[in-house]
């Protein structure tokens, strides 16, 4: 029986994205156009660094950020990131060509037609989910 939430409040959130801190802006970036996202808007500092950025891949969005505080981005799952292809096999073939460490494909049970895991330069876990 699922629970019924009401706040009272009118639905007014309308999109989510999330962001990541990364050590280096540009270099997820160029980790994520190996998966298909395009630069939406990249933000430069006066030095011509990227502190900031949005790309996206269809309806999917993510934003990076610089973590000044700290030199080495420990993420280590604490957040994963679950995407899906519309072509998972062919996506799965053009990493592995690009040199990219993937998993093979697995079947889980939540994913029957296929599902691989990777990780980007920061240490956040990929998991793409071949879509309906």
């Amino acid at each position: 029986m699922a629970t019924e939430y009401n706040s009272g409040m009118a639905a007014n959130i309308k999109f989510l994205i999330p962001m990541a801190h990364v050590a280096d802006v540009q270099r997820s970036v160029d980790f994520y156009a190996q998966l298909g996202f395009e630069p939406l808007h990249i933000g430069k500092d006066p030095d011509g660094h990227c502190p900031w950025a949005h790309i996206r891949s269809g309806n999917a969005h993510l934003m990076f950020s610089r973590d000044p505080e700290s030199t080495k981005v420990e993420k280590e799952s604490t957040v994963v990131l679950y995407l899906y292809a519309d072509d998972l096999i062919k996506l799965r073939e053009e990493l592995v060509a690009k040199e990219v460490k993937v998993s093979e494909i697995t079947y889980p049970f939540y994913m029957p037609k296929g599902e691989v895991c990777l990780q980007d330069p920061d240490g956040y876990v990929i998991l793409i989910g071949q879509s309906d």
